[in-house]
């Protein structure tokens, strides 16, 4: 069973490591990605402790739809996901946070060359859209209630810092959990 050697390395794993997270033996995973399918606990216990759905551990080819958008994508395709490269697309936007249109372009330029073309990403550069949009309303609003200028320059450092911090902290969740912090319910692009 291929599936479970490509997550189990995608996610630093040895054989050995996974055994003593889950519990199941170093010999059944051997079998399993030799070939035998998983079943029932095997089956529930490997998913549970690589957080992945049970069908990508039972049937390489086996179409899945993604949690919260309506795309059906392969097995296989989602295993080819590089989180590394896609934490680098995330946190390419914050050498833009200033020019707000470089902020969504890079990372859709960087997502073609490491041909990472996947929800992860469709959800990042959703985000840094819906926070382009976001902040000059935000800033007009500042502007019109004439508060002042030591008012419009916090608010204007507010704006980049919030964006940051948004960058810096998906950053973080994906190393820890592979997903996103901040994300939207839908996909702009």
């Amino acid at each position: 069973m291929p599936n479970l050697k490509l997550i189990r390395e995608q996610q630093n794993l040895t054989q050995e490591e996974l055994s003593g997270k889950s519990g199941i033996s170093v010999r059944t995973i051997q079998r399993i990605e030799a070939g035998t399918s998983p079943k029932g606990y095997t089956l529930k216990t490997l998913a549970k402790v690589l957080d992945v759905r049970e069908s990508q551990l039972a049937d390489k080819n086996i179409k899945t739809e993604i949690t919260g958008e309506n795309e059906k994508t392969t097995v296989q395709e989602e295993l080819t996901i590089d989180y590394s490269k896609i934490k680098l697309i995330n946190l390419s936007s914050i050498l833009f946070v200033v020019l707000p249109p470089l902020n969504i372009l890079v990372p859709l330029i960087l997502s073609g060359l490491l041909k990472q073309k996947n929800p992860l990403v469709k959800q990042i550069v959703s985000v840094q859209i819906l926070w382009t949009i976001l902040a000059p309303i935000v800033f007009m609003l500042g502007v019109f209630l004439k508060l002042g200028g030591k008012f419009t320059f916090v608010l204007m450092i507010f704006i980049v810092l919030s964006n940051v911090f948004i960058i810096l902290r998906n950053a973080a969740e994906i190393d820890r959990n592979k997903k996103l912090f901040y994300h939207l319910k839908f996909s702009i692009i």
